[in-house]
């Protein structure tokens, strides 16, 4: 509690705040207060929740609150604001501090109280959970508590953020595992009614599933709202624990479920056949023995620090079933049974068996214990069953075993006949091989053999014997091993290297693949898993796909200093733009047009000497190929025919890319050049004109596409450049790829393309210029005429000053004109036509004027002549 101070504090706060006793006074009493609140708000943000429940968070806050509610309200009573406000009149230095800490305690309070009025909503439904002790009404309270607490994430200021929820559904999360520890207690269910303890086992799994389905779908709600916050939690943190529990109620059910059938099986029959209690006792015992573990159990299968320790009793329980079961299962999984990790089909199919034989063995030597039980009759119709089971196992075990044996030896001499290497591509001619970039090999050991030496490990693990063609095999399996994964590691450098190679390539290697042929094909023709020369085989081929992959380099790294040279040509500069002369200045029409003309020529001289390089480097490979250095050999004809066409695609590219930067130059707003409006009589015009800038632009577009005419076609066959044809007696023809590329359907639209779009802006400079056209009087009519006929009118000194004004707000107006007008790629210079417009505007004032001078003279010499008279 806030102690009042003693002084007083009537007077006025000037007066007080200037008096220094009492400002020393007060300032004791604020730096008191200060220290209170201090203490307190650290005391409040120390405490934690008091338990692991929700509930425990809200009694938090709801202290919290209470605590800094007194403590704000003292802060607002009358003498505390006074005594504020006489130590800021007064400048005090305590001042400062103790209005921080009125602030920490506006907002801690402010917070305390939003988190208890919204967390008071979730009370209801937290008690009903943690006080609740019928499943129902746990599990209706679990949707409602959902949608609470998406409420409350959705208007909480405080509550929005994962630092605060998530910790409260940890909470939650622990509530409700808890409750369900209450229900599902297993010392408790082992002493109920088997049907009422599998309901409260059903309740409490339900609970577990019910929070885990109404979280994701509360999830979904929150997203679809449209909130900018999703809960985008850990989920582990709330689910772990209670999906652990989850299974460990499907497990206790399933102990429950198993003991009443083995009870319901067993026990009414055994009584009527037996007066022998300690019989009855005996199977009881048995039957009991399945769950004596969970009755000794030392600690709680529904904790999750306890799931190695339930794991081992649930299997130990499992290990337990009766013959029953287990006839079920061999009979269900006859066809199909489950194999052990890594056991062929065969073996595997007798390991199973065999090992649901021991199983049932192992229940039936534990019924034979008690003698009488086997010799009632029930005891001998579980022996029968046995004995039915025991019996189908072994013809199960015979026939499969039997069909093996019979299957291997009659197989085994024909797999190892089996060539090395099979063609896994159809239709396949020597002739036409290498012509197939689909051509592959794959190693052709049967999966059969694989298996069948598998099998031979596994029935002589069973005891039982093997064929010695299935023994012989199985003790080569290293050797086997070895060269199969030779063999897959050269085939795979070949598809590896062969992948790499375009048809050109291919073509141009036809010679050198034709080889690797001839000597894979004895892998493929001749070569079987009985031959000795394997090894050299495989060593052959290694050394061969070695040869043809160097070969294979050399080419590739000629090849790309090809296609480095074709890119640097695709990627020339034909429009090059001219940069501004000094600020807004930029180069006249012809200027314009001659700057990109004369930066094209230096470009084109450099992209052709890259051209003239390509010949060299295709005699390279001719050199590496055919061991010539001619430029036409034949072995490269269709190699020199790929790189020629590369060349025409690389050239159509070049125009075409060129082309169309520069009409998206002429679409952008950014000016490139300027003209000139001008009067040129009787009209408005621009200089150059319309059709000089269309026939310059048009010129250009034309010298592009002739850049093409510097590349000269080879001649047919060959690397080597046309010598110029002479038609005729004067006229010399070179053949270039202009021809070719003239005539590219991309290139011809977009070069009718920019000529539209220069279209469509002359026209629209036309249509600006003609607002221009309401200056036409000023040279269109006559001025002589219209001044004569004025004059004769004998008009008034104001009908001149009339007209007067007008040509004078004519010339004032023009000159408030835009001077400058940019139309996407041109700029528009008005100066010149402003001038023209200006000075008319003058000479028909000068005009004005001296009509007006003569008037008046002739008015003066007539008043002169009147006076004398």
């Amino acid at each position: 509690e806030l102690e009042m101070p003693t002084v007083n504090l009537d007077g006025e706060v000037p007066v007080l705040a200037s008096d220094p006793s009492v400002v020393q006074t007060l300032e004791t009493y604020a730096m008191t207060w200060q220290k209170l609140i201090s203490t307190v708000l650290k005391e409040q943000l120390k405490k934690v929740p008091q338990g692991d429940g929700a509930l425990a968070e809200i009694d938090l806050w709801r202290e919290r609150n209470t605590a800094l509610s007194d403590l704000a309200e003292q802060t607002k009573l009358p003498e505390v604001q006074k005594v504020l406000e006489i130590l800021q009149e007064a400048e005090s230095e305590c001042v400062g501090d103790f209005q921080i800490v009125l602030s920490d305690l506006k907002n801690y309070h402010l917070e305390a109280l939003d988190n208890a009025k919204f967390l008071s909503a979730l009370e209801r439904h937290l008690k009903n959970l943690a006080y609740g002790t019928e499943a129902d009404v746990v599990l209706n309270t679990i949707p409602s508590l959902l949608n609470a607490l998406r409420m409350v994430w959705v208007m909480s200021r405080y509550y929005n953020k994962d630092e605060r929820m998530v910790p409260l559904m940890e909470r939650i999360a622990w509530e409700i595992a808890t409750t369900v520890s209450k229900f599902v207690d297993l010392h408790t269910l082992l002493k109920e009614d088997t049907a009422a303890a599998k309901k409260k086992i059903t309740e409490g799994k339900s609970i577990l599933e019910q929070w885990k389905k109404c979280y994701f779908t509360t999830c979904a709600q929150v997203e679809e709202s449209g909130s900018e916050r999703f809960w985008k939690f850990d989920v582990k943190r709330f689910f772990e624990k209670t999906d652990y529990m989850a299974a460990v109620c499907q497990d206790l059910y399933d102990i429950f479920q198993v003991t009443e059938e083995l009870y319901n099986i067993f026990i009414p029959e055994l009584i009527t056949v037996t007066e022998n209690p300690k019989s009855v006792e005996a199977l009881l015992r048995g039957v009991n023995g399945l769950t004596s573990p969970m009755k000794e159990l030392k600690f709680d299968p529904l904790s999750i620090k306890n799931a190695r320790n339930w794991k081992s009793v649930m299997r130990t329980f499992r290990e337990e079933v009766s013959v029953e079961n287990v006839k079920q299962i061999f009979v269900q999984n006859l066809k199909d049974p489950p194999l052990y990790k890594n056991h062929p089909p065969v073996a595997g199919a007798i390991f199973w068996s065999r090992s649901l034989f021991y199983r049932i063995k192992h229940t039936i030597i534990r019924f034979q214990e008690v003698e009488e039980l086997l010799a009632s009759e029930h005891g001998q119709k579980v022996k029968q069953i046995y004995l039915q089971v025991a019996k189908k196992m072994k013809e199960y075990e015979d026939q499969k075993y039997k069909e093996w044996k019979e299957r291997t030896g009659h197989i085994v001499p024909q797999l190892l006949k089996d060539n090395l290497l099979t063609v896994i591509t159809s239709s396949v001619t020597e002739e036409s091989v290498t012509t197939k970039k689909s051509l592959c090999f794959r190693v052709n050991f049967s999966p059969i053999l694989q298996e069948i030496i598998i099998e031979t490990k596994y029935m002589e693990q069973l005891g039982l014997p093997v064929p010695e063609i299935a023994r012989y095999v199985a003790l080569q399996e290293d050797k086997y091993l070895r060269y199969t994964g030779r063999l897959k590691t050269m085939l795979g450098s070949y598809h590896k290297l062969m992948e790499t190679l375009n048809e050109a390539e291919t073509k141009l290697l036809d010679d050198y693949i034709q080889e690797l042929w001839r000597i894979l094909k004895s892998g493929h023709k001749r070569l079987t898993w009985n031959s000795l020369g394997i090894g050299e085989f495989i060593f052959q081929c290694t050394q061969a796909i070695g040869k043809l992959e160097s070969l294979v380099h050399q080419i590739h790294n000629i090849s790309e200093g090809i296609s480095s040279k074709l890119r640097f040509i695709e990627s020339a500069n034909l429009f090059k733009l001219p940069l501004s002369k000094s600020g807004d200045e930029l180069p006249e029409a012809k200027e314009f047009f001659d700057y990109i003309k004369c930066e094209r020529a230096k470009d084109v001289a450099h992209i052709v000497r890259k051209y003239s390089a390509i010949p060299p480097l295709l005699m390279e490979v001719e050199g590496q190929v055919a061991n010539t250095n001619t430029g036409k050999s034949p072995k490269l004809t269709s190699y020199y025919a790929y790189w020629e066409n590369r060349i025409y695609q690389v050239l159509t590219q070049l125009i075409v890319k060129n082309l169309q930067a520069f009409n998206a130059a002429v679409l952008a707003n950014v000016p490139l050049f300027q003209i000139k409006a001008v009067f040129s009589a009787p009209e408005i015009t621009f200089q150059p004109s319309a059709s000089e800038i269309d026939k310059m632009t048009a010129q250009s577009i034309q010298d592009c596409v002739e850049v093409t005419k510097h590349f000269v076609r080879w001649m047919h066959g060959t690397c080597i450049e046309c010598p110029p044809q002479h038609v005729g007696k004067d006229e010399v023809v070179t053949f270039s790829f202009y021809s070719d590329v003239s005539q590219s359907p991309l290139m011809m639209e977009q070069a009718v393309l920019i000529t539209q779009n220069v279209q469509k802006v002359l026209a629209s400079i036309s249509k600006y210029l003609n607002q221009w056209n309401r200056y036409e009087p000023l040279w269109k009519l006559d001025q002589g005429t219209v001044l004569e006929q004025f004059a004769a009118e004998k008009p008034a000194c104001v009908t001149f000053d009339e007209q007067l004004q007008f040509y004078m707000k004519v010339a004032q107006e023009v000159t408030q004109q835009p001077l400058v007008k940019d139309e996407q790629f041109i700029r528009l210079q008005l100066a010149p036509l402003a001038f023209t417009v200006q000075e008319n505007a003058k000479g028909w004032m000068i005009s004005l004027g001296k009509l007006l001078n003569e008037s008046a003279r002739e008015e003066l010499v007539r008043l002169r002549a009147e006076i004398q008279v």
